[in-house]
């Protein structure tokens, strides 16, 4: 049975929620209704404000997300491909734009769409059994969507061989050319997602959510456009308790 499990816990006493994807099965290979679920869910989560992160996993050893579903796919039509195709995308906008930053443990095969979701996400650590690819060409398709995230965060030489070549390379590599942040050992990878944790949710709040608006923002405009919409952010977060509060403790003095 394909499902999406959701909990929730209290860490560095901040609220996180973990996702799991879980098709184990079939190598949590994303069809119509599991993609449905998927955003419906970080729809949801978007909504909870006290949210400081959530980690993002797959079900089972054997893949974080496989991909989408090949069965479904086979049988696509030019009408049912478009809708197909643009409901995987929505589910993916439901994980880029949820306000709290969001984190991919992964752990096992993340090909294609499941490389994308990867992508969607905003950081990325990887045991070293992952592995990564766009098999797309392989099977007649072109990869899409949130495929357009692979160049800015591998370079487009790179994220162009994949795409091209349909090759699968495993998580030093994908470390070295940029697409993960981190490379640990199986029995590690809990670990280092906790102490990323530890750093999110020690965060401010209102801070961490801005930070992640921000960085989206930037990916639309120059670095001369960035810097001025910031400034308006950054007055803002004044507008809160958490500068006065947290700088204070800084300079070690009594808030004013």
């Amino acid at each position: 049975m394909a499902e999406i499990q959701v909990s929730k816990k209290q860490f560095e006493g901040a609220q996180v929620a973990t996702v799991i994807v879980d098709r184990a099965a079939k190598l949590n290979a994303l069809n119509s209704d599991l993609i449905a679920t998927l955003r419906t869910t970080f729809e949801t989560l978007a909504t909870q404000d006290d949210l400081h992160a959530v980690v993002l996993e797959g079900a089972g050893s054997k893949a974080w997300v496989g991909g989408a579903d090949i069965v479904e796919m086979a049988v696509l039509t030019p009408k049912t491909a478009r809708e197909f195709i643009s409901n995987l995308h929505g589910a993916m906008r439901a994980v880029r734009d949820l306000p709290a930053p969001v984190i991919a443990k992964l752990d096992g095969f993340a090909l294609g769409g499941g490389m994308e979701l990867a992508a969607a996400c905003d950081l990325r650590i990887a045991s070293t059994n992952a592995r990564f690819g766009m098999p797309e060409v392989q099977v007649g398709l072109p990869s899409v969507i949130e495929a357009s995230l692979l160049p800015r965060l591998m370079g487009s030489g790179r994220a162009g061989r994949l795409m091209l070549t349909g090759e699968v390379i495993d998580a030093e590599r994908a470390f070295a050319w940029g697409f993960v942040e981190e490379v640990v050992t199986p029995e590690n990878l809990d670990a280092a997602v906790d102490a990323v944790l530890g750093h999110l949710c020690r965060s401010g709040i209102y801070a961490l959510r801005s930070q992640k608006k921000l960085l989206r923002q930037w990916e639309a405009v120059s670095p001369d456009q960035a810097a001025e919409a910031s400034v308006a952010v950054f007055g803002d977060a004044f507008e809160t308790d958490e500068p006065g509060s947290r700088l204070a403790r800084f300079v070690k003095r009594p808030r004013p």
